[in-house]
């Protein structure tokens, strides 16, 4: 198997990470009453953790299909190596490093590593493309 194909499953493993956090925040501040029921309710404001949490695991869908299709892509047309290694492995480690500093609400540090996880798709894309 490709290092591709390993980030690709290393990262959905993650992503369910990231979903559980946002959900165990929200079920630590509003009840397992609330996790478990229908939620027709009207509920209170999330706090600015559980809304950070939130925030990452939403941010994570956003950019997950990207790097899915760039990994698919690249192992397809058989165009791995280095580069889309490389590029899949930065991708992995900075949405690793993303949530907690997303929740611990470190702004400057956060952007950096969101551009360090585009960068790596873009490494992966610029293989299929060029």
């Amino acid at each position: 198997m490709t290092i591709e194909l390993q980030m690709l499953g290393w990262a959905t493993a993650l992503g369910f990470v990231y979903v559980f956090v946002a959900i165990g925040f929200a079920t630590w501040q509003r009840g397992l009453k609330w996790n478990t029921g229908n939620r027709d309710d009207a509920v209170q404001p999330l706090g600015k953790h559980a809304q950070r949490a939130n925030r990452a695991s939403r941010n994570f869908l956003e950019t997950f299909p990207f790097f899915a299709a760039a990994t698919l892509a690249v192992v397809v047309a058989d165009r791995t190596g280095t580069q889309t290694a490389l590029g899949a492995e930065i991708y992995l480690i900075a949405r690793v490093l993303y949530l907690p500093i997303y929740i611990a609400g470190i702004p400057y540090l956060r952007t950096l590593v969101y551009i360090a996880s585009i960068w790596g798709i873009l490494q992966m894309l610029e293989a299929i493309l060029f």
